[in-house]
């Protein structure tokens, strides 16, 4: 589910990226319109190049340039756009031409697989995040770590694909978790209730981040029925809730930073054991379940997704953890109340995980090293700054997260929350508290987490508890980990 949406996201995102460039006047939602395209073709190069101004064609004969393809999943106008942000590469040097080749995305994953077995893989590709590492374990991924030299600034280490301990992706952006707030709701329930808002406002820095424990007595008090009694209250009646303090979102991939925060994890820290079943994980997934289960103060988990556009946005939802993104594609543009942003609540580590689908180089690529120019410049925040801007991507590179003059500039943004806040509960917490997803150095994490949920479906109800469930479904999930990892 996960890799649907963060599919649909990033076609979205290259139509938006272009805009940018071509003074576009509206975006385009993800389809799956439109034929596979095939490797080697070099029509459209000639076409699209012919669009690029008289000055640049004359800076060199486009059949004098290298020309490299760059794949990504898109109906025609979403290419199309892409292509455009493609030209101005193109446009700003003599040496490196860049196609875009369109696949569709319910058959991307399999079309690249019949190049692969064909010879034919284009050079640059975007992956999915779950995916990139079973193309490296098949051989298929260049070592990128030539892409960056000494003394450059660097895409956070957090946000590098490794296999072998290798770099073979960046992600393209970065998101990190947070715990979200309506703001709006909160003074409301805080004047109902009599509490002091400042004494339940999710804080801004880790250093003052909420203990698990302070993080579900809070949410008890948020939590109120349809006769005004919170839910430490003896009259509060779980069945007939008005507002609910808290809700965690339950996708797979996202539940990993509790078990990391308990000591845990889905897998071991070197990617070499799955340790899903141990305490450390099982506490925290039990926890998360007794949010609702015991305590009250979450809505009944009823699917493995609670996006903040369902569950703040359903306005009887006070605080919610979710990505950054949100920002751009949901806080800043749509949601009709103030919000804000804090950290996450902790069990032993103050920890955040992050994320950002990837672009890589093929092995199979003649020329890789034309292959990292590209990327690199597509990498860099000027050449994706809507989004930037609008808060559905953040910058990768690490300048951006030590440079105040740069900060200031990503962050002095009216879509954004307070400039304060978000500095230290996004951009300081995202530097110095967050650690990769597992699919950064694990493959096979697609499968796993489908499996994973499953599992998880019966600790949501209460038919079994995590400890239960995970001890039931562990030869499978190690099954299928060390199947993609061995």
């Amino acid at each position: 589910m996960r890799r649907k949406v963060i599919s649909g996201l990033l076609s979205v995102v290259l139509m938006t990226t272009s805009c940018l460039f071509v003074g576009c006047g509206s975006t385009t939602s993800s389809g799956s319109a439109g034929t596979s395209a095939s490797v080697g073709e070099d029509a459209q190069s000639a076409e699209s190049s012919a669009s690029i101004s008289e000055d640049a064609t004359a800076k060199s004969d486009s059949a004098d340039k290298v020309k490299i393809t760059y794949a990504q999943w898109g109906n025609d106008t979403e290419t199309a756009a892409c292509q455009k942000v493609a030209d101005k590469f193109n446009a700003s040097q003599d040496k490196i031409e860049v196609e875009v080749l369109k696949i569709d995305y319910d058959n991307y994953i399999s079309k690249l697989n019949t190049m692969a077995t064909a010879g034919t893989l284009p050079d640059t590709a975007i992956m999915s995040e779950a995916g990139t590492l079973t193309f490296a374990k098949n051989g298929l991924l260049a070592d990128i770590s030539s892409m960056y030299g000494e003394g450059e600034s660097k895409p956070l280490d957090s946000l590098t694909f490794k296999y072998q301990d290798k770099p073979v992706a960046y992600s393209a952006a970065n998101e990190v978790l947070n715990l979200w707030y309506n703001q709006d709701l909160l003074k409301k329930v805080c004047d109902e209730q009599g509490l002091n808002i400042s004494d339940v406002t999710p804080p801004a820095s880790a250093d003052k981040a909420w203990t698990w424990d302070d993080f579900v007595k809070t949410a008890q008090e948020l939590t109120v029925d349809v006769n005004g009694n919170n839910a430490l209250s003896p009259k509060f009646d779980p069945n007939n809730v008005d507002v609910y303090g808290c809700t965690v979102n339950t996708l797979p991939w996202q539940l990993e930073v509790w078990c990391k925060s308990n000591g845990g994890g889905f897998y071991s820290e070197d990617g070499k054991t799955c340790i899903i079943n141990q305490k450390e994980a099982t506490d925290a997934i039990q926890a998360v379940a007794d949010l609702s289960l015991k305590y009250h103060c979450a809505p009944p988990i009823s699917d493995a997704s609670q996006a903040l556009s369902t569950s703040l946005g359903s306005e009887k939802v006070v605080m919610a953890t979710d990505g950054a993104w949100n920002v751009g594609t949901y806080l800043g543009p749509d949601a009709k109340f103030k919000y804000s942003v804090g950290v996450l609540p902790y069990f032993k580590d103050k920890v955040t995980i992050c994320t950002g689908g990837p672009n890589v180089v093929f092995a199979t690529t003649k020329h890789p090293e034309e292959a990292m120019t590209w990327l690199k410049w597509y990498y860099q925040e000027e050449n994706s700054w809507s989004l930037i801007e609008a808060g559905t991507w953040m910058p990768i590179l690490d300048k951006w997260y030590t440079d105040s003059t740069l900060t200031d500039k990503w962050i002095n943004n009216p879509n954004f929350p307070d400039h304060d806040t978000y500095k230290s509960a996004v951009v300081d917490y995202a530097k110095n508290n967050s650690k990769s997803t597992a699919w950064y150095t694990v493959a096979g994490t697609d499968v796993f987490n489908t499996s994973l949920a499953t599992a998880l479906s019966y600790v949501w109800t209460g038919d079994k508890t995590a400890q239960q469930a995970m001890d039931e479904y562990y030869d499978e999930l190690n099954g299928i980990f060390t199947e993609n990892n061995q």
